[in-house]
């Protein structure tokens, strides 16, 4: 469910830096997902729990600025806020969503990719001035790949490896579909990159439901969130619900963005270090 949110405003993001070689950094951030799948939680240690806690609370920002851009573009900020409370909070105060609808809503979201790429394809683009392909920009790349990192990471440990490199190809798909229709430079200039690219395919009648899909791809995982907040830091965990909602506010994108993959980052480095630390106790 992570991907679904983080698509929604991670596709422009990353092609504002990369341009096309946003590919390049999908695949970087897949294989770094996959080599790092089967690494353990952080540990109970203070530090383990703030970073864990911080990495989610920067993800409830991102899902805040998605929902707001897609759900209430007129209120962009104002609705960012108001996600950022209510959904993480009602998270935080655990409010659950079943399995089973996590589940169902997982394929409805996969189904509406495929359908989104298939269309983008079948489209043909109209010509964008400067969208070609230009000599890589390795610090964009890198940027990118950190920005996909979170939402390329399985949330669950069965058959890790599988379903990162499911989410892998899903978001190579998107980001090739989007980039063939919109073009780098016109996909980077748009926080709402998938309203654009329904526009841009001649799908305008479908975008009653991508309000929908972005509804259920931000608050199933900002829920979840919300709930991995208490767990790590108990009832300090509200300060950090604030501090995320302003963030939504005040902030761009991007910079929320990299916050959250670079939290990831550290969040995977506690996780090797917990699991040296019991293996060299047994």
């Amino acid at each position: 469910m992570r991907l679904g949110g983080g698509l929604l405003v991670a596709l422009a993001a990353g092609a504002a830096g990369a341009g096309w070689w946003l590919l390049a950094g999908l695949l970087l951030a897949g294989i770094a997902a996959g080599v790092t799948a089967g690494v353990p939680e952080p540990g109970e240690a203070l530090v383990d729990r703030v970073v864990v806690a911080v990495a989610r609370l920067a993800e409830v920002a991102v899902y805040a600025i998605a929902f707001g851009a897609y759900v209430f573009p007129a209120h962009r900020e104002l609705a960012a806020v108001a996600f950022a409370v209510v959904v993480a909070g009602a998270g935080f105060a655990g409010l659950k969503v079943p399995t089973f609808v996590v589940r169902i809503a997982g394929g409805l979201l996969l189904a509406a990719g495929v359908v989104l790429v298939a269309l983008c394809v079948a489209v043909p683009p109209v010509a964008t001035a400067g969208g070609g392909l230009r000599p890589p920009d390795f610090a964009g790349v890198l940027v990118a790949a950190v920005v996909f990192l979170p939402f390329l990471r399985p949330g669950a440990r069965e058959n890790a490896g599988w379903r990162v490199l499911l989410l892998g190809a899903v978001a190579v798909l998107a980001a090739f579909a989007a980039l063939y229709q919109l073009g780098a430079v016109r996909l980077g200039l748009s926080l709402t990159s998938l309203r654009d690219l329904l526009s841009a395919a001649d799908a305008d009648s479908l975008q009653p439901l991508l309000t929908v899909i972005a509804v259920v791809a931000t608050v199933v995982p900002a829920l979840a969130a919300g709930a991995e907040v208490r767990e790590r830091v108990g009832v300090r965990g509200l300060a950090g619900i604030a501090v995320a909602a302003v963030a939504a506010y005040f902030l761009p994108a991007l910079p929320v963005l990299v916050v959250t993959g670079l939290a990831t980052v550290i969040e995977l480095l506690l996780g090797v270090r917990a699991r040296r630390y019991s293996g060299s106790r047994e």
